[in-house]
């Protein structure tokens, strides 16, 4: 790989929008550079998405220095600072070393080549020094250029994902990603590992943090997918992984017509379909996943095929939104995935959507005393507008009464 001259390098660096107002404040010492991913992204002519720093000093002094709004994270020696709208992590330069497989990395300060030398992939083992007389300096691992050039994940040391079994999920978000094929002797380890059950030395949290990770990945199916090729999904749980994609990229389609659902929510859902309902949500439990994420993937994966045999049934609108009842769109989506893949559509982008001009206010003014006779009503002159048998606020107020009255 043909790699530019350090000023070139800087250049291209520094016109990425959030890193201007960082490197504006710099000053020449502490040394400073940008890491990992972001690197690795820009000299593949990408645009980074993500930008991590890291400091050969007191990380949190420079971020103080910076001003802006500035969070410490003393375990890693990490600071969180928020500068022209950006938010940067800063983290010291460090050397790890694991007291017992899967547990949490002990840190000491050390020199930036150390840091890369602790990461996970040869390429996102480089960095570009971003200040002090080396500014625009590429440094990387070992055969890191080599591999990115040739769209390898490579792993810099055989204890890697025992240190960490994290990184497996990584392999995979990695892999899925970039379409970067994994080396040899890489997957080789990553098999061995999983065969020695390694996720047993981590916490719960931990993993469920990759899991989601994974789930947002802009294809999450995909992503998911990549578990099972080194039996990962089956370490979750034994009915755990996708065995569709396509009933998943369905799905997905499907949800795109309500912006404001969980793509990821889905995904897993997906991934989940085989599971029984309450071992997976004790699975997510484990996996420290908020409740309202635990629910809504539960009754997705599990209600998904019932309320596909219901929409199917169904024929006229007001039929469909008795079926849905209240589901959220991420089951809507994938039981339509599953069949009715047309009325699953027409609710998530329109009919549910559908709101009375008239509210119990207006009954209770033309004289229907409160009570279960209101919710009854107004849901009646509902399904009458979906219909389309009324057409604005009289005719949704007639036929609220008539069904209040019994008529």
């Amino acid at each position: 790989m043909d790699v530019p001259p350090p000023d070139e390098l800087l250049d291209a660096v520094r016109r990425l929008p959030a890193v201007a107002p960082l490197v504006e404040r710099l000053g020449e010492k502490p040394p400073v550079a940008l890491v990992g991913g972001g690197v690795r992204d820009l000299l593949m002519g990408d645009r980074p998405g993500d930008l991590d720093f890291v400091v050969e000093g007191d990380a949190a002094a420079l971020a103080t220095r910076l001003g802006g709004t500035v969070k410490l994270h003393d375990r890693f020696g990490t600071s969180t600072v928020t500068l022209g709208g950006f938010s940067y992590d800063l983290a010291r330069a460090r050397r790890e070393t694991y007291s017992r497989p899967g547990a949490l990395p002990d840190v000491t300060p050390a020199r930036l080549e150390d840091d890369l030398h602790r990461r996970d992939f040869t390429v996102n083992a480089m960095a570009i020094r971003l200040n002090g007389p080396q500014r625009g300096e590429l440094l990387t691992e070992p055969g890191a250029l080599r591999d990115l050039d040739a769209h390898l994940l490579r792993v810099l040391h055989d204890r890697s994902f025992i240190d960490d079994p994290t990184r497996l999920f990584r392999l995979c978000r990695y892999r899925s990603r970039l379409c970067f094929e994994i080396a040899s002797h890489t997957a080789a380890l990553a098999r061995e590992a999983v065969r020695d059950h390694v996720l047993q030395t981590v916490s719960g949290s931990r993993i469920g943090a990759e899991l989601r990770l994974l789930a947002r990945e802009p294809g999450p199916v995909v992503a998911l997918r990549s578990l099972s090729d080194l039996c990962l999904d089956a370490e979750l749980d034994p009915h755990f992984g996708i065995e569709d994609p396509e009933l998943g990229e369905r799905a997905l389609e499907l949800l795109a017509a309500a912006p404001e659902a969980r793509r990821d929510r889905l995904a897993l859902a997906v991934a989940a379909m085989r599971v029984p309902r309450g071992r997976l949500a004790r699975l997510l439990d484990a996996l420290a996943f908020e409740a309202a994420d635990r629910d809504a993937i539960v009754a997705a994966a599990t209600r998904a095929q019932e309320l596909a045999s219901s929409l199917s049934e169904a024929r006229a609108p007001s039929e469909i939104a008795t079926a849905v009842d209240g589901a959220p769109p991420e089951l809507v989506a994938l039981a339509g995935a599953l069949g009715p893949a047309e009325r699953a559509r027409a609710w998530l982008a329109r009919d549910r959507h559908v709101a009375l001009e008239i509210d119990g206010g207006d009954l209770l003014s033309a004289g229907i005393p409160e009570g279960p006779a209101i919710g009854v009503a107004l849901r009646a002159a509902l399904m009458a507008k979906l219909d389309g048998r009324t057409s604005g606020r009289e005719q949704e107020l007639a036929e609220a009464l008539r069904a209040a009255r019994g008529q």
